[in-house]
Formats: structure tokens, sequence, C-alpha cells
């Protein structure tokens, strides 16, 4: 049986590598803008995350273990994306200044022998200090938000701005390492690999 990480984040890339030793990385193509939002953060994260596994899973002949994920910033009720532009990572930026926000990841485990497909999420709470426009837009040029959802990288100069986090760290950067490693064991899943 082999592991793949549909995902082409190196964020996650280097996580997965602490939960199993061989895993494969094939990112996937499917086109996020074909799932809509209709309100429900978690069933929309972890749509997502399930049709990423499954677009990867399409292109591997054999016996596989497919795990997808998706991260989404929420605040105040609105999804905060990637940024497109600076004046769109400026104004999620201020939106997320000296309030809390939440940070939702989805993993979705699909094995290809069975068709059986294990999901969950995870829900970490973020607090924000009061930013200035100067401490937003000298971080803006950092070019760091661009490729992160929600304009900020926790693990990056983002995490100078967290004054608070209450749930799990990985789970913010993209991976929700521990609720993984609990999965995959529950799963008969080794650290080598081996189910």
């Amino acid at each position: 049986m082999k592991f793949v990480l549909a995902s082409a984040s190196p964020r996650r890339k280097e996580l997965i590598n602490r939960v199993l030793q061989n895993v494969e990385i094939i990112p996937s193509k499917f086109d996020e803008n074909s799932i809509e939002y209709n309100g429900d953060v978690v069933a929309y994260v972890q749509e997502l995350a399930l049709n990423k596994a499954l677009d990867v899973l399409k292109d591997c002949s054999g016996e596989y273990i497919i795990i997808g994920c998706d991260t989404v910033v929420y605040n105040n009720g609105k999804i905060l994306e990637k940024p497109k532009n600076e004046d769109e990572a400026f104004a999620m930026l201020k939106s997320l200044s000296g309030a809390e926000h939440s940070v939702f990841s989805a993993v979705a485990i699909v094995n290809s022998k069975t068709n059986n497909v294990v999901r969950f999420h995870e829900e970490s709470k973020v607090r924000f200090s009061e930013l200035t426009d100067e401490e937003i837009l000298s971080y803006i040029e950092t070019k760091e938000p661009f490729d992160k959802a929600g304009a900020y990288g926790i693990q990056g100069y983002g995490g100078l701005f967290v004054e608070a986090i209450n749930g799990c760290y990985y789970n913010v950067v993209g991976l929700p390492i521990n609720k993984l490693y609990k999965t995959l064991r529950a799963m008969g899943v080794n650290s080598k690999g081996e189910l």
C-alpha cells in the first residue's frame, strides 16, 4: 500500500514527513472554485479536501492511501482565501487585527483498494494583536501573504501578530498532525507507512 499526499504545499509536505516516513507527493489539480461556499464552513472545507484526494486517485493505479487536505481562515461569517492583490491582503489583515478568528482544516483519507473514506476536521482559534496600517503594509511588502489563506503565515513573519492560539498550532500551518497521526493509527497504519 502506497501513501500519497494530494497537495502542492511545501508546509504540508514538511509536516506529513513527521507522521509517515514514505509518502509520495502528487499535487491535486482540482479546481477549488468549482465548490461553492453555502454558509457551512465545515462541509465546505471537507468537500474541498475530499475532491483533492479523489482528483489524485483517478491518476493512480495500484493500491494507495491518498490524503487530501484543505485549510481556510474563517472570520465574521466569511471565508478568507488567498488574497489576489495588495488591497485584498490589506483588507483581510485589517479585519483580523485585534480580534479572534478560526482556522479550519479538513483531511480526507481515501483507500483505493476498499474505496473507504475517512474524513475529519480541526478548528483552531487565533487571536491577533492590534495592527497599525504601517505594520500591515510592511508585512505585505514581504510578499508572504499572497500564497496564504487569510493573508498570513503563522510559521513566518505573520507569527509576530499572533497573540494567542486555542487549539492545534499545526492546524493553522495547514495540517493537523496530531489528529492525522491518531486517525492513521486507528486505521492500522504504522509510522513507516505500512497498513
